[in-house]
């Protein structure tokens, strides 16, 4: 899927309700819709919060820009919000989270605001 492709509110749900028994501790989905969901998730949030202030990783899968501000085009970005895969997707549908994101810089908690993405 493109960055410039438009993820809906379907999509997004369908693609993180996939992997939804595995977050709620069922077993271990394909990698293929782990990465579906996340790489929908992020670029979902990317859409909702458009901007250059803050990358958002989610290696291995995918990596976005979001958060209005300054934008970024050197070096190592300011403000850098990564997180695990899993962990990144308890965030989306608003579980308890496993393993807490790494944040950098002081825009980088701002994409908390705009979580939880979905509820399944």
């Amino acid at each position: 899927m493109s960055p410039k492709v438009k993820v809906t509110p379907e999509q997004l749900r369908q693609a993180v309700s996939a992997v939804g028994e595995w977050l709620r501790g069922g077993p271990e989905p394909a990698r293929a819709d782990v990465a579906a969901a996340v790489r929908a998730s992020a670029r979902y949030l990317a859409q909702i919060a458009p901007g250059h202030s803050v990358e958002l990783r989610i290696p291995p899968f995918v990596a976005v820009q979001c958060i209005e501000g300054p934008r970024h085009t050197r070096g190592t970005p300011p403000n850098i919000f990564e997180s695990s895969p899993r962990a990144w997707l308890e965030l989306v549908i608003g579980a308890p989270v496993s393993d807490e994101p790494q944040l950098s810089g002081h825009r980088a908690p701002e994409v908390l605001d705009y979580l939880p993405l979905v509820r399944i």
